[in-house]
C-alpha cells in the first residue's frame, strides 16, 4: 500500500474512473487550468482535455443544472462546488431535479451524477464558509451521502459513487486535504456505499460518527484509553443509504453510545440515529444517548470562540465518561 494524500485518493480515483469510462467528465469552478480549488483535479485537464475537464462560470445553480441534463441523457458527471457552502445556491438542481427525476420518471431515466467538494469549517473562513452541509442533503430521498474520513475511504467511496446510477453529494472534510494515510495499490479498489466502517475496537462505549469528525473521535478514544476505558470508533462513511445494522451491533456490545457531528444539533444527523437506536436498541442501553456537536451558532471568525465552537475532544470525552457514569 501507498501512503498519500486525502487529495491525491481523490486525483486518483476520478483519474481512474474518467480512464475507464469516457462519459465520466469533471465540471467547476477553476477545476481545470487551475488544477481544482484543493489541486484535486491536478494534471487531469492535460490528460483528458477541456471537453472533460470543463471550468465553469460563477454560477453552482446553473453548471449544477447542466451536470443533471448530461446525466439524464448518458453521461456521468462530477460536479465540483467549492465549497459545499455555495452548493445552497444550487439545492434546487440538486434535491427538486436530480434527486426526484428516477422516480417522476417511473424509473426510465437514471441520473448518475456526483456532487463533490469540502464541507464544514476549516480554520477561521467564518460563518458563511463554515457550515456542515449533511443535513440539507441528507433529508431528500434520492440523494445518497458520502463522508469520507481516511485517504482510502475517499478513493474507495468516490470510485464508487461515480459508478452509482444514482446523484451521490460526496462531502469531504475541508482540513483533510492533506491527511496522509495507507491506499491499495489497485485501479480497481472500490468500497461499497452504505458499508460503516468500524476504526476502532472497544467494549465501554461507542463513538458513532461521520466525516472528519472520525479523527476527533480517535483521538478521544486515545486519551480515554490512558485512563482505562476502551472506546470503540464507527464510522458510518455514508448517512444515506444508512447501516443501521454495524451502528446496533456496536451499541449492543458496548450498551453505551454517543454520536459526534460537526453540524449543528438542531434537527441533525445525529438527531436521526439516535432515534433509530431508541427505537431498535433501547433495551440494550445501560445510560442515555448524548450527542456532542457544534454549538447552536453560526460558526464566529475569531479563533478563540471558533474553537469553542467546534466539537473538540475534550467535549468527546466529557460525553463518553457522562454515560460511563465517570463524572
Amino acid at each position: 500500500m501507498a501512503q498519500i494524500t486525502y487529495r491525491e485518493a481523490l486525483n486518483q480515483a476520478l483519474r481512474e474512473e474518467m480512464a475507464r469510462d469516457d462519459s465520466v467528465f469533471l465540471m467547476g469552478e477553476e477545476v481545470a487550468e487551475y488544477d481544482g480549488a484543493y489541486k484535486v483535479s491536478k494534471g487531469l485537464l492535460d490528460e483528458f482535455g477541456e471537453m472533460r475537464v470543463v471550468d465553469s462560470p460563477i454560477s453552482e445553480l446553473g453548471f449544477a443544472g447542466l451536470g443533471v441534463g448530461a446525466a439524464m441523457t448518458g453521461l456521468r458527471p462530477v460536479i465540483e462546488f467549492m465549497t459545499f457552502n455555495f452548493s445552497i445556491l444550487a439545492l434546487d438542481q440538486v434535491i427538486n431535479s436530480a434527486a426526484k427525476m428516477h422516480y417522476m420518471s417511473n424509473g426510465q431515466i437514471p441520473c448518475p451524477i456526483v456532487f463533490r467538494g469540502p464541507t464544514g469549517a476549516a480554520l477561521q473562513l467564518a460563518a458563511q464558509h463554515s457550515q456542515a452541509c449533511e443535513t440539507w442533503y441528507v433529508h431528500a430521498p434520492g440523494v445518497k451521502i458520502v463522508t469520507p474520513a481516511t485517504p482510502a475511504d475517499a478513493k474507495g467511496l468516490l470510485k464508487a459513487s461515480i459508478r452509482d446510477d444514482d446523484p451521490v453529494a460526496f462531502m469531504e472534510g475541508e482540513l483533510l486535504y492533506n491527511f496522509k494515510g495507507e491506499v491499495p495499490d489497485d485501479d480497481d479498489f472500490v468500497i461499497p456505499l452504505g458499508v460503516a466502517d468500524v476504526k476502532r475496537e472497544g467494549a465501554d462505549v461507542s463513538i458513532l460518527t461521520h466525516g472528519k469528525m472520525v479523527h476527533v473521535a480517535l483521538q478521544a478514544a486515545q486519551k480515554l484509553e490512558k485512563e482505562g476505558v476502551d472506546v470503540e470508533v464507527v464510522d458510518l462513511r455514508c448517512l444515506r443509504p444508512l447501516d443501521m445494522e454495524t451502528v446496533l451491533a456496536s451499541v449492543r456490545k458496548t450498551n453505551r453510545a454517543i454520536y459526534l457531528e460537526e453540524g449543528w444539533s438542531y434537527v441533525g444527523v445525529g438527531a436521526q440515529i439516535v432515534s433509530l437506536i431508541q427505537e431498535e436498541a433501547f433495551d440494550d442501553l445501560d445510560a442515555p444517548l448524548i450527542r456532542v456537536t457544534q454549538a447552536d451558532v453560526p460558526m464566529p471568525y475569531a479563533k478563540n470562540l471558533e474553537q469553542l465552537a467546534k466539537p473538540s475532544v475534550a467535549r468527546v470525552v466529557e460525553a463518553c465518561n457522562r454515560v460511563l457514569y465517570r463524572n
